[in-house]
């Protein structure tokens, strides 16, 4: 852990804000420097977050020699060629999901992350908040008995604007590589919890998708077999809104989370529900946090440094790379690929 870690975000977007906006709640950071393509932006984003440094040019912010790590939140196309640049200039790197648009990408990002020995997480915050920590223990304890099922979705509506980033196929739209991501992670980390591991890798996937006149998939879903007989059910979208929860079904019972991406984006608690088959009431099982899901993630990055990726319900290097090649599969099975 180190006391203090100076920052600089590369891209300025919505997300980049709500870093920002968190940074001064974690114990490890502050804010030294943004970076955008356009200088004003960039000016302006500093002062609304007090940071000193702030550049027009991506590649002057990776010179400063008062940043030591950065967080990389531009558009998924440009995740791999910034974090390998940010490697070799030996700075510590929070890439946004995806970490890159496909698993080929993702090697050579870690590939540079090792070379370069410096600290590599792809930015899953849900994965820093204790919720799934004790969902993963639950799960492990065989509270529900054999694990069967898992169901997790994570589906908005957006609107239709075939320019903007969700629909842009040169962006890297669609949701499997927005939000679809996220479900695809956690049921891999559930279906290892049930076999005592970290994560598990998927033996077969199967997807459906409606792809809109913009090349991309608009909603999806997929179905994935895992080792022990274990079957999981994903579903995303940007043009759907849909019920955002994740379920564990068990041969005594089942566990539902309410809330499984954004656990209280503010300090507060979390809720996990465990119904037995012989229970007539869920037990309720409330889940305490003192800090916003962005400082944890920053914190994660810093208590991290010397072993240069977190530790486990944080993704690790193999847990990012295993999470690309499912995407992989599930896009390869619906015909969908990018440039």
């Amino acid at each position: 852990m180190v006391g203090s870690l100076r920052w600089g975000i590369l891209g300025l977007g919505g997300i980049a804000n709500r870093f920002a906006e968190s940074l001064p709640q974690s114990r490890t950071g502050r804010l030294a420097a943004v970076a955008s393509r356009s200088g004003e932006k960039a000016a302006a984003f500093a002062r609304k977050h007090s940071a000193a440094g702030a550049y027009g040019r991506y590649e002057d912010l990776l010179a400063d020699p008062g940043v030591d790590a950065v967080y990389i939140a531009m558009p998924h196309p440009m995740h791999a060629a910034w974090a390998i640049r940010a490697a070799e200039a030996g700075k510590h790197i929070l890439c946004e999901k995806p970490l890159t648009v496909t698993a080929a990408e993702a090697e050579a990002v870690i590939g540079a992350a090792r070379r370069h020995g410096v600290f590599l997480m792809e930015a899953f915050m849900y994965r820093c908040h204790p919720q799934i920590r004790r969902l993963a223990e639950i799960v492990r304890s065989g509270a529900v008995g054999e694990v069967r099922s898992v169901r997790a979705t994570f589906s908005f509506d957006a609107g239709f604007n075939p320019g903007g980033r969700l629909l842009a196929k040169s962006l890297g739209g669609g949701g499997i590589l927005d939000v679809g991501c996220y479900p695809v992670s956690l049921v891999r980390l559930l279906a290892g919890a049930a076999a005592g591991k970290d994560f598990a890798e998927p033996e077969e996937v199967k997807g459906c998708a409606r792809l809109g006149e913009t090349g991309v998939d608009e909603w999806a879903s997929a179905v994935m077999r895992f080792p022990d007989g274990i079957v999981a059910e994903v579903a995303t979208g940007v043009r759907l809104a849909r019920e955002n929860i994740a379920q564990v079904f068990g041969s005594e019972g089942w566990i539902t989370v309410p809330e499984p991406w954004t656990p209280r984006r503010e300090p507060g608690s979390a809720r996990i529900l465990i119904q037995k088959k012989s229970g007539d009431r869920p037990e309720e099982i409330r889940v305490e946090c003192s800090d916003s899901l962005y400082a944890l993630e920053a914190d994660a990055v810093a208590d991290n440094l010397a072993r240069r990726q977190a530790l486990p319900p944080a993704m690790t290097w193999d847990d990012s790379l295993g999470n690309m090649r499912a995407l992989d599969a599930w896009r390869e099975s619906i015909g969908l690929s990018y440039e």
